[in-house]
């Protein structure tokens, strides 16, 4: 087990520029040489406790598997320190590491039957067969049922999901101190998910290791991560359980990203003698807020479609407009109602009891002290 400690790190890509007259503007065809910088990781800078799991969450692009290949030692092109129990990493291979690593596309060697994908590590140490046997042994114990009848099968003949519990008990034979997982569970359908989502929590509970996993999915995130870092553009946003990030988000992108209804973000408030003027309508400062603006500063509001309410709620945010879709969750008997206001859909949250109709035209309100405050230049939230 290891604590790892990632210190700025910077990793600079190159880009394909047009050789070809008219490439740039689809005339061409674009290939050629490469050129301009594209930071996929920019200052980074992240501390993981021994024995807990990160989840690094974000859109596709933002640098997460970047980020995991830097660990791993796989990329060495990147400006920074790794330090692994504050021994930096930059001079150690991959394979004296101690990880076990599990990709996306499980990267099984498909000549090899189950049993040999497990043994190649330690046939390339030269490992006694005995031993090898035996670890083997205590993986197939630990993988659990059905586990053993996966070795003597090539992974050509395996299901996705198959292949995906052969690839994290490969990880596992290796009795790593340190699991790294790159969108593992990306290939598999929903209910495969959802099982090997929760195999990879048992073991990651009965282990104690310390891990990072790479999702851009916030079920796995929130699941397996003990802490969360969510990353935009090459850099972490915000780091933070699952509860944090939702009820304290850093900045309008945490706020719109997270939550399967992410939160309603109204920009262009104006400051206005201790008002905020957004939406056709005055809404009083809170007297924390009050001191950290200044007149005509440009706020943006932010308000979860579960604070909404249907009945006149005074101090807060009223917001008019047409019922243009209804997203029932009947095992709740809750529903998300859309309202378009504007150029822009709200989502409020309702019960099956309060009836509405597409084209109904309503009034949602968010009371005050449900309503967050971000500076709209920088996107950061304002705090108490």
């Amino acid at each position: 087990m290891a604590t790892i400690q990632l210190v700025n790190i910077t990793r600079t890509f190159t880009r394909p520029a047009p050789t070809r007259p008219g490439a740039e503007n689809g005339t061409g065809n674009g290939t050629g040489t490469l050129t301009g910088p594209i930071r996929a990781l920019d200052q980074v800078n992240l501390t993981i406790p021994d024995g807990t799991t990160l989840a690094v969450l974000g859109p596709s692009g933002c640098g997460k598997s970047t980020l995991l290949r830097v660990i791993a030692g796989l990329d060495r092109e990147y400006q920074g320190t790794v330090l692994y129990d504050g021994r930096p990493m930059e001079d150690v291979p991959p394979k004296e590491r101690h990880i076990g690593m599990v990709f996306q596309n499980y990267a099984l060697y498909p000549h090899f039957h189950g049993h040999g994908n497990l043994a190649f590590f330690f046939r390339l140490r030269r490992t006694p067969d005995r031993e090898t046997e035996e670890r083997i042994r205590i993986t197939s114990e630990i993988m659990g049922i059905g586990f053993r009848q996966l070795l003597g099968r090539k992974p050509g003949t395996l299901s996705g999901g198959e292949q995906q519990r052969l690839a994290i008990g490969r990880a596992i034979v290796r009795n790593p101190q340190l699991f790294l997982f790159d969108e593992p569970l990306s290939n598999l359908d929903a209910r495969l998910r959802v099982q090997t989502r929760i195999e990879i929590k048992r073991l990651l509970r009965q282990f104690g290791i310390t891990a990072v996993y790479v999702t851009h999915d916030q079920v796995e995130a929130f699941t397996l991560g003990d802490q969360i870092a969510v990353m935009r553009q090459g850099r972490i946003e915000q780091v933070g359980d699952y509860a944090t990030l939702r009820e304290k988000p850093a900045s309008t992108f945490v706020a719109s990203f997270l939550g399967s209804h992410p939160m309603n973000l109204i920009p262009g408030g104006l400051v206005s003698d201790g008002v905020l003027v957004i939406a056709g309508q005055q809404i009083s400062l809170p007297p924390w807020v009050q001191n950290q603006v200044h007149q005509g500063q440009a706020l943006t509001l932010g308000a979860r479609p579960e604070a909404a309410c249907w009945k006149k709620a005074g101090g807060g945010l009223a917001l008019q407009g047409v019922v243009e879709v209804l997203e029932p969750d009947f095992a709740q008997r809750t529903q998300v109602v859309y309202l378009r206001v504007g150029s822009r859909l709200v989502a409020a949250a309702a019960t099956m009891d309060d009836f509405l109709l597409l084209g109904q035209e309503v009034t949602v309100y968010f009371p005050q002290e449900a309503l967050f405050w971000f500076d709209e230049a920088s996107g950061r939230r304002l705090a108490p």
